[in-house]
C-alpha cells in the first residue's frame, strides 16, 4: 500500500536528477550493419556476430549516430570536446552476451549543457551533465511453463541499437519539474529528428534519481533510482510515490537505502529491485577495439548550421511574427510537423495577414479531424496549400463557415481540392439576392410566433429565423446578409 501523504514541502526538499536513454533513428546499429527496423520482427532475426558478442569480431562506429548525438548536444547548449572515446562497461547481466557494454565514461561526446523549463509560472534551469553514446542491450522475455517453472528468453534484435544517454545534474525540485524536463527533451529530440522518443514503445526510457533532504540543507540525501517507467504519467506517479515513501522512512527515524526500485503499475507503488551500482562496480576501461574520436571545430559548426529552428525559438517567433496568443503558439509548435504545416499554409494563404485565420481553422476543425484519426498534420491527405485555399475562400466571402466545415470534412477524407468540392456540390456563396430574399420571405411566413416575438420587442428572436433561411439556401447564403434582409423585412 502507498504510504500516507506527507507534507514534504514543509520538512524536506526534493532533489531529482534524470538519466534518459533515447534510441537513435539510424538505419543500422551502433557497431554493425544490422538493420534497426526490428519492430514486429521475429526474435533474433536482426542479428550478426558483432551484436551477438561473438569472439574475434570487431565493432565499427556508426558515423550517423555520432552526428545525431552531437546535434543533440548542441540543441541542449552543451560544450563539444575536441576528443572523445568509447569505454567498456562491465557487468554480468544476461542481456549483455559478451559481458560488457560499449559506452562512454570520462570522455563523452557532449558536456555541460542546460535546458530551461517552467512549471506553474516558476522557471528553472536544468543543467545537463553529459550526453554520450552507447549500444543498447538485448531484451529479456520472462516466461513460465505449464508447471509454473519460470525461465527467461533472450531476444537479441535490440542488442547493439545506438543509444544516446542524457544525464542531468540533480536540479529538478519536484516530480512536476522532472516531467516538464522530460517532455521538453522529447520535443527537442523529435524536432531534431534523431529519435522517435516514444516512451510507450521503449525507445525513450527515463530513470529518475530521487532523494530528500531537510529543507535548508545543502547536503544530498541518499538517492534511489526508479525504473520501469513507460509513460510520463507513470514517471510522475512513481516519483510522487517515492517522495512520500522516503519522507515516511525519514520521519520514522529510518535510513533511505541506495537502491534501484521499479514502478509497479498494478499496485501504484515502487518495489526494490537491486542495490544501486557505483561507477567502480562497472570496471570501466578504454575500448581497445575503437580509436578515440577527434571532433574538429569546423565539423561542429557545420552541424550547428544544420540544426532546425527549435521549439522555444519558433514559439517566440510565432508570437511576434504572426500575432498569435501564447496558447496558440504553444499548440502550433508542439511538433515540428505541425509547425511546418502551419507555416506552409500561412505562406500559401498570402502571408501573415491571414496567419490568425489559418491558426483558427488549424486548431479547431482541422485539429479535430487529426485527433480523431490519431495522426500528425503531415500524415493527413490535406496539403497545406489546400487548407490555405479553404481559409481564403471563407475570408473572401466566397464560402460561408458552415459550408466550409463540410468541405474540410471531404478534403480530409479524400485529399481533394476545396474548389473542386465547392464546385461539385454547388456550395459557393449565393450571389442572387433575389433568391435569398425569396427564402427570407418564405421563412417569415412560416414562423408567425417568432415574428410576433420580434415585433413585441424581443430583438433576439430574429436569430431563430437565420438558421431556417440558411437551410432554405442550402447553406450558401451569407449569414450576415441574411440577418440584414430579415431585419429589413420585419421592420418594413
Amino acid at each position: 500500500m502507498a504510504p500516507a501523504a506527507a507534507t514534504t514541502d514543509e520538512d524536506f526538499e526534493v532533489v531529482i536528477g534524470l538519466e534518459v536513454h533515447a534510441q537513435l533513428t539510424t538505419a543500422s546499429k551502433m557497431f554493425c550493419r544490422c538493420s534497426t527496423d526490428y519492430s514486429g520482427a521475429a526474435p533474433n532475426t536482426h542479428v550478426c556476430p558483432v551484436c551477438m558478442g561473438m569472439p574475434g569480431v570487431l565493432p565499427v562506429i556508426n558515423k550517423r549516430a555520432v552526428e545525431y548525438t552531437l546535434m543533440t548536444g548542441l540543441a541542449l547548449n552543451c560544450q563539444i570536446p575536441e576528443r572523445a572515446k568509447f569505454d567498456r562497461k562491465n557487468y554480468p547481466y544476461p542481456d549483455l552476451m559478451k559481458g560488457y557494454q560499449i559506452s562512454q565514461y570520462d570522455m563523452p561526446l557532449c558536456r555541460n549543457g542546460w535546458v530551461d523549463i517552467e512549471v506553474d509560472g516558476v522557471k528553472r534551469r536544468i543543467r545537463v551533465n553529459r550526453v554520450h553514446l552507447e549500444e543498447d542491450t538485448a531484451r529479456l522475455l520472462h516466461r513460465a511453463d505449464s508447471s509454473g517453472e519460470e525461465y527467461s528468453l533472450v531476444d537479441i534484435n535490440r542488442a547493439g541499437m545506438p543509444l544516446m544517454e542524457i544525464v542531468t545534474e540533480p536540479d529538478a525540485r519536484s516530480p512536476a519539474e522532472a516531467v516538464a524536463y522530460l517532455q521538453k527533451l522529447r520535443q527537442i529530440l523529435r524536432y531534431l529528428g534523431v529519435s522517435d522518443a516514444n516512451m510507450e514503445e521503449g525507445n525513450f526510457r527515463c530513470e529518475p534519481n530521487l532523494s530528500l533532504r531537510p529543507r535548508g540543507s545543502n547536503a544530498f540525501g541518499q538517492k534511489v533510482e526508479l525504473k520501469n517507467l513507460n509513460s510520463f504519467r507513470a514517471a510522475l506517479r512513481a516519483m510522487e510515490f517515492e517522495v512520500q515513501r522516503q519522507a515516511a522512512v525519514l520521519r520514522s527515524g529510518g535510513r533511505v537505502v541506495q537502491e534501484t526500485r521499479g514502478w509497479r503499475e498494478d499496485t501504484q507503488e515502487t518495489a526494490s529491485q537491486r542495490s544501486k551500482e557505483e561507477a567502480h562496480d562497472y570496471r570501466y576501461f578504454p575500448e581497445p577495439d575503437l580509436p578515440p574520436l577527434a571532433i574538429t571545430r569546423e565539423y561542429v559548426e557545420e552541424l550547428r548550421r544544420r540544426l532546425p529552428e527549435l521549439p522555444e525559438s519558433r514559439r517566440e517567433r510565432f508570437l511576434s511574427e504572426y500575432g498569435l496568443s501564447p496558447y496558440e503558439a504553444e499548440l502550433l509548435t508542439e511538433s515540428r510537423s505541425r509547425a511546418d504545416f502551419y507555416e506552409a499554409a500561412v505562406k500559401a494563404a498570402g502571408g501573415g495577414k491571414r496567419a490568425k485565420l489559418v491558426s483558427n481553422w488549424f486548431l479547431s476543425d482541422f485539429a479535430r479531424h487529426l485527433n480523431a484519426a490519431g495522426i500528425e498534420a503531415s500524415e493527413s491527405k490535406v496539403r497545406p496549400e489546400q487548407l490555405a485555399s479553404l481559409v481564403v475562400m471563407v475570408d473572401e466571402g466566397k464560402l460561408n463557415g458552415a459550408a466550409a466545415k463540410h468541405v474540410l470534412e471531404e478534403m480530409f477524407a479524400g485529399g481533394r481540392d476545396p474548389e473542386e468540392i465547392v464546385r461539385e456540390r454547388g456550395l459557393s456563396v449565393m450571389e442572387d439576392e433575389g433568391a435569398i430574399l425569396e427564402a427570407v420571405r418564405k421563412v417569415i411566413a412560416e414562423n408567425a410566433k417568432v415574428v410576433g416575438d420580434y415585433k413585441a420587442g424581443k430583438p433576439g428572436a430574429i436569430n431563430a429565423l437565420v438558421g431556417p433561411v440558411m437551410r432554405e439556401t442550402r447553406g450558401r447564403a451569407n449569414a450576415r446578409r441574411v440577418q440584414e434582409l430579415l431585419e429589413a423585412e420585419l421592420k418594413g
